[in-house]
């Protein structure tokens, strides 16, 4: 009894990550697809005047970003999920001194809001099997990262140049996110 227990156990945990294997050359394919849209989205904003790059700051984005090569597929869908939750975040702020169209924002929101539902389940499978992996420890940086966006904003009092530094940040955040969806591989 104990052995037909233990086979059926064993069967499920091959399918499950079967399942969840041949999924990632579908999800790399949406999130590469989605990841296009949102940087059109962004590069559609209105550019402010170059005397707000002047106002630029290092926010020192997690040295684990700049070395992606070394995450696994389930480390890199726990910085993707984590920098996509970020960035849906910040964008929900006060961005009407920009002169921004809020459609363009809305959709924006929306790409976002789809890649991190299609992430979610997944996120939570890997965070169920784990317990501690390199993506853990960089997301606990990236969230001092995107604390540190958050206050910059805050700080100036959401003023159009300081969205124009964030705009840029977040655009080489997707640049980042491109890279990390490379690793999303069967």
């Amino acid at each position: 009894m104990t052995h037909r227990c233990l086979l059926q156990m064993v069967l499920l945990l091959c399918f499950s990550t079967t399942a969840l294997s041949r999924s990632y050359s579908l999800l790399r394919f949406q999130q590469r697809r989605s990841l296009a849209v949102c940087q059109k989205l962004l590069w559609q904003l209105p550019s402010t005047p170059q005397h707000c790059l002047e106002a630029r700051m290092d926010f020192q984005m997690p040295e684990e970003m700049k070395q992606a090569q070394q995450f696994r597929k389930e480390d890199a869908i726990l910085v993707i999920y984590e920098m996509l939750q970020q960035i849906f975040n910040i964008l929900t702020r006060d961005f009407s001194s920009t002169g921004w169209s809020e459609t363009i924002i809305e959709d924006l929101l929306e790409e976002l809001y789809e890649q991190v539902n299609r992430l979610e389940p997944i996120q939570k499978e890997i965070m169920q099997k784990q317990n501690s992996t390199m993506g853990d420890t960089t997301v606990l940086h990236l969230r001092k990262y995107y604390f540190n966006l958050v206050q910059y904003l805050k700080f100036k009092e959401y003023n159009r140049c300081a969205w124009t530094v964030v705009r840029v940040q977040i655009l080489r955040n997707f640049s980042f996110l491109t890279r990390l969806t490379g690793y999303l591989h069967d």
